[in-house]
């Protein structure tokens, strides 16, 4: 008997269940991946300006982390949930200290962002690695980049412009929203296939 039989029972019950939500997670996807845009074009555009970079990057991070937070709750009970959850959690929690103070912590949050993404990305790369669910690669992926921008953000302290953490992010939000489509459109084939 196949010692890996029941965690590959167990995957493919959560992808037949999460198959119904994949318009969801495309949705998902597609926001992160805008506010990830936005994320690498607004800093640079903002340059003199520096009071609102850090607002507009707490408000993009906002907007993913309560996306993540509803899409986690959406997909039912799933063995993703809880890390998904804590992912929405951060993005929210980063966000909403950018948009309340944004000079006294800057170099605070910076640190902040450097261990939040490594720990994710180490999360991401070693989930991807564990699981090797559907498009698992996307999720290498975003882990590997994930934690390199983590460490990219820590080296530039304490010069490193507003403009770097805006991109740094903006990458993080882009692949993990590339990551989340990539998933949809492979669970909504799945979903064509058992209709």
């Amino acid at each position: 008997m196949n010692p890996n039989a029941p965690a590959a029972s167990e995957l493919k019950h959560e992808l037949e269940h999460m198959c119904g939500n994949w318009v969801w997670f495309i949705l998902l996807g597609a926001l992160l991946a805008v506010c990830g845009t936005a994320a690498i074009v607004f800093p640079p555009v903002l340059v003199g300006t520096s009071i609102i970079v850090p607002v507009v990057l707490g408000v993009l991070l906002m907007v993913g982390g309560v996306a993540t937070i509803i899409s986690s709750f959406w997909a039912g009970k799933w063995s993703g949930f809880l890390l998904q959850l804590l992912v929405g959690v951060l993005y929210l929690v980063v966000g909403y200290v950018f948009t309340e103070n944004p000079f006294k912590t800057a170099l605070a949050l910076t640190l902040f962002i450097a261990i939040v993404f490594i720990i994710v990305g180490i999360f991401r790369t070693t989930a991807a690695l564990v699981l090797q669910f559907p498009q698992w690669g996307w999720a290498l992926l975003n882990g590997v980049i994930t934690f390199l921008a983590g460490v990219i953000i820590y080296r530039s302290l304490p010069e490193g412009a507003f403009w770097v953490i805006g991109l740094l992010i903006g990458l993080e939000l882009l692949f993990n929203g590339w990551m989340w489509i990539m998933l949809a459109l492979s669970l909504r084939s799945l979903h064509l296939k058992n209709a």
